[in-house]
Protein backbone atom coordinates (compact mmCIF):
# COMPACT_ATOMS: atom_id res chain seq x y z
CA UNK A 1 0.00 0.00 0.00
CA UNK A 2 1.02 3.43 -1.17
CA UNK A 3 2.37 5.74 1.61
CA UNK A 4 0.83 9.77 1.63
CA UNK A 5 2.07 12.78 2.88
CA UNK A 6 0.08 14.16 5.69
CA UNK A 7 -1.60 17.19 4.15
CA UNK A 8 -3.93 17.76 6.96
CA UNK A 9 -4.52 21.19 8.15
CA UNK A 10 -5.00 22.44 12.00
CA UNK A 11 -7.36 24.87 13.24
CA UNK A 12 -6.68 27.83 14.92
CA UNK A 13 -9.83 29.97 15.32
CA UNK A 14 -13.08 29.95 13.89
CA UNK A 15 -15.34 32.64 13.41
CA UNK A 16 -19.48 32.37 12.29
CA UNK A 17 -19.47 35.17 9.58
CA UNK A 18 -23.18 34.81 8.94
CA UNK A 19 -26.01 32.08 10.28
CA UNK A 20 -28.95 32.09 8.59
CA UNK A 21 -31.52 29.16 8.71
CA UNK A 22 -30.34 26.66 6.31
CA UNK A 23 -26.15 27.55 6.91
CA UNK A 24 -23.62 28.78 7.94
CA UNK A 25 -20.71 30.63 6.70
CA UNK A 26 -17.42 30.32 8.65
CA UNK A 27 -14.04 31.99 8.59
CA UNK A 28 -11.23 29.70 9.88
CA UNK A 29 -7.61 30.56 10.49
CA UNK A 30 -5.42 27.13 10.05
CA UNK A 31 -2.32 25.67 10.24
CA UNK A 32 -0.88 23.74 6.87
CA UNK A 33 0.81 21.08 7.40
CA UNK A 34 4.14 22.72 6.39
CA UNK A 35 3.64 25.10 9.65
CA UNK A 36 2.10 28.56 7.18
CA UNK A 37 -0.66 29.85 8.12
CA UNK A 38 -4.08 30.23 5.96
CA UNK A 39 -7.28 31.21 6.09
CA UNK A 40 -10.73 29.15 4.74
CA UNK A 41 -13.93 30.10 4.21
CA UNK A 42 -16.45 27.55 4.08
CA UNK A 43 -20.53 26.87 4.78
CA UNK A 44 -21.37 24.68 7.11
CA UNK A 45 -24.59 22.65 6.10
CA UNK A 46 -26.40 19.91 7.54
CA UNK A 47 -26.79 17.71 5.22
CA UNK A 48 -29.66 16.60 2.63
CA UNK A 49 -30.83 13.75 1.33
CA UNK A 50 -31.75 12.98 -2.57
CA UNK A 51 -34.50 10.49 -3.56
CA UNK A 52 -34.43 8.60 -6.56
CA UNK A 53 -37.70 7.02 -6.70
CA UNK A 54 -38.75 4.87 -9.09
CA UNK A 55 -42.21 3.81 -10.79
CA UNK A 56 -43.39 -0.51 -11.25
CA UNK A 57 -42.91 0.73 -14.98
CA UNK A 58 -39.73 1.84 -14.44
CA UNK A 59 -40.18 5.24 -14.85
CA UNK A 60 -38.76 8.03 -12.34
CA UNK A 61 -40.60 10.72 -10.46
CA UNK A 62 -38.72 14.18 -10.88
CA UNK A 63 -39.29 17.66 -9.53
CA UNK A 64 -39.36 21.02 -11.87
CA UNK A 65 -38.83 23.90 -9.60
CA UNK A 66 -37.41 27.54 -10.12
CA UNK A 67 -34.25 27.63 -8.52
CA UNK A 68 -33.78 31.35 -7.30
CA UNK A 69 -29.69 31.15 -7.38
CA UNK A 70 -29.66 30.71 -11.30
CA UNK A 71 -32.82 32.23 -12.24
CA UNK A 72 -34.31 29.26 -14.03
CA UNK A 73 -35.90 25.76 -13.82
CA UNK A 74 -34.14 22.83 -12.70
CA UNK A 75 -35.38 19.24 -13.19
CA UNK A 76 -34.21 17.22 -10.00
CA UNK A 77 -34.90 14.38 -8.11
CA UNK A 78 -36.67 14.82 -4.93
CA UNK A 79 -34.52 16.16 -1.92
CA UNK A 80 -34.49 17.83 1.17
CA UNK A 81 -32.35 19.19 4.00
CA UNK A 82 -31.70 17.35 6.71
CA UNK A 83 -33.69 18.68 10.36
CA UNK A 84 -31.47 18.45 13.30
CA UNK A 85 -31.66 15.35 14.94
CA UNK A 86 -33.28 14.10 12.33
CA UNK A 87 -32.22 10.32 10.78
CA UNK A 88 -31.52 10.57 6.86
CA UNK A 89 -34.28 7.82 5.83
CA UNK A 90 -36.83 10.16 7.82
CA UNK A 91 -35.51 12.84 5.76
CA UNK A 92 -35.64 11.07 2.35
CA UNK A 93 -39.39 9.54 3.65
CA UNK A 94 -40.59 13.12 4.83
CA UNK A 95 -39.39 14.61 1.56
CA UNK A 96 -40.54 12.18 -0.78
CA UNK A 97 -44.22 12.34 0.48
CA UNK A 98 -44.08 16.63 1.07
CA UNK A 99 -43.26 16.82 -2.90
CA UNK A 100 -44.32 13.91 -4.94
CA UNK A 101 -47.31 12.71 -2.72
CA UNK A 102 -45.77 9.20 -2.58
CA UNK A 103 -44.88 6.75 0.03
CA UNK A 104 -42.23 3.89 -1.12
CA UNK A 105 -42.33 0.21 0.51
CA UNK A 106 -38.90 -0.50 -0.24
CA UNK A 107 -35.52 1.82 0.48
CA UNK A 108 -31.88 1.15 -0.65
CA UNK A 109 -29.34 3.48 0.80
CA UNK A 110 -27.02 3.62 -2.24
CA UNK A 111 -24.36 6.45 -1.03
CA UNK A 112 -23.49 9.54 0.40
CA UNK A 113 -21.66 12.11 -1.70
CA UNK A 114 -20.61 15.89 -0.75
CA UNK A 115 -20.72 18.08 -4.15
CA UNK A 116 -18.57 21.06 -3.05
CA UNK A 117 -15.71 19.83 -0.96
CA UNK A 118 -13.67 22.79 -1.32
CA UNK A 119 -16.10 25.57 0.28
CA UNK A 120 -18.68 23.39 2.12
CA UNK A 121 -19.46 20.54 4.49
CA UNK A 122 -22.85 19.50 2.92
CA UNK A 123 -23.31 15.55 2.24
CA UNK A 124 -26.11 14.48 0.40
CA UNK A 125 -27.31 11.07 1.50
CA UNK A 126 -28.83 9.17 -1.90
CA UNK A 127 -31.73 6.55 -1.47
CA UNK A 128 -33.16 4.57 -4.08
CA UNK A 129 -37.11 3.97 -3.57
CA UNK A 130 -38.92 1.69 -5.26
CA UNK A 131 -42.75 -0.01 -4.59
CA UNK A 132 -44.05 3.52 -4.62
CA UNK A 133 -48.07 4.20 -4.08
CA UNK A 134 -49.45 7.82 -4.22
CA UNK A 135 -51.08 9.80 -0.87
CA UNK A 136 -50.76 13.23 -2.22
CA UNK A 137 -48.55 16.11 -1.91
CA UNK A 138 -48.18 18.05 1.60
CA UNK A 139 -45.84 21.32 0.02
CA UNK A 140 -43.81 23.31 2.76
CA UNK A 141 -45.39 27.32 2.66
CA UNK A 142 -43.91 28.69 -0.23
CA UNK A 143 -42.40 25.74 -2.33
CA UNK A 144 -43.73 25.45 -5.52
CA UNK A 145 -42.91 22.33 -7.97
CA UNK A 146 -44.11 20.28 -10.83
CA UNK A 147 -43.78 16.37 -10.58
CA UNK A 148 -43.26 14.77 -13.83
CA UNK A 149 -42.19 10.91 -14.52
CA UNK A 150 -39.36 9.89 -17.27
CA UNK A 151 -38.05 7.39 -18.12
CA UNK A 152 -33.74 6.88 -17.30
CA UNK A 153 -33.49 7.22 -21.39
CA UNK A 154 -34.72 10.84 -21.38
CA UNK A 155 -33.10 12.07 -18.63
CA UNK A 156 -29.51 10.60 -19.81
CA UNK A 157 -30.30 12.48 -22.76
CA UNK A 158 -31.32 15.66 -20.48
CA UNK A 159 -28.21 15.19 -19.01
CA UNK A 160 -26.09 14.83 -22.23
CA UNK A 161 -27.86 17.95 -23.82
CA UNK A 162 -26.88 19.99 -20.30
CA UNK A 163 -30.23 20.86 -19.59
CA UNK A 164 -29.94 18.77 -15.96
CA UNK A 165 -26.97 20.32 -14.39
CA UNK A 166 -27.77 19.71 -10.91
CA UNK A 167 -25.19 17.41 -9.65
CA UNK A 168 -27.01 15.42 -7.15
CA UNK A 169 -29.30 14.82 -9.96
CA UNK A 170 -26.37 13.94 -12.59
CA UNK A 171 -25.20 11.46 -10.00
CA UNK A 172 -27.94 9.68 -9.80
CA UNK A 173 -29.23 9.20 -13.43
CA UNK A 174 -25.68 7.75 -13.58
CA UNK A 175 -25.97 5.90 -11.13
CA UNK A 176 -29.53 4.62 -12.19
CA UNK A 177 -27.97 3.97 -15.37
CA UNK A 178 -24.83 1.40 -13.78
CA UNK A 179 -27.82 -0.29 -11.65
CA UNK A 180 -30.16 -0.87 -15.00
CA UNK A 181 -26.84 -2.19 -17.04
CA UNK A 182 -25.89 -4.42 -14.37
CA UNK A 183 -22.75 -3.29 -13.97
CA UNK A 184 -23.41 -2.05 -9.97
CA UNK A 185 -25.61 -4.35 -7.76
CA UNK A 186 -27.42 -2.33 -4.90
CA UNK A 187 -30.58 -4.79 -3.94
CA UNK A 188 -32.84 -6.09 -5.94
CA UNK A 189 -32.60 -5.82 -9.95
CA UNK A 190 -33.46 -2.62 -11.39
CA UNK A 191 -37.24 -2.32 -13.03
CA UNK A 192 -37.30 -1.94 -17.06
Amino acid sequence: MTKHADLTETEVASETVFEGKLLRVKCDAVRLHDGKAATREYIEHNGAVMIIPVLDSGELLMERQFRYVLHRHCLEFPAGKIDPGEEPLATGRRELLEETGYVAREWTYLATIHPTVAYSTERILVYLARGLEHRGSKLDDGEHLEVLTLPLEALLDLVRAGEITDVKTVIGVFWLEKLRRGEWVSGPAFPG
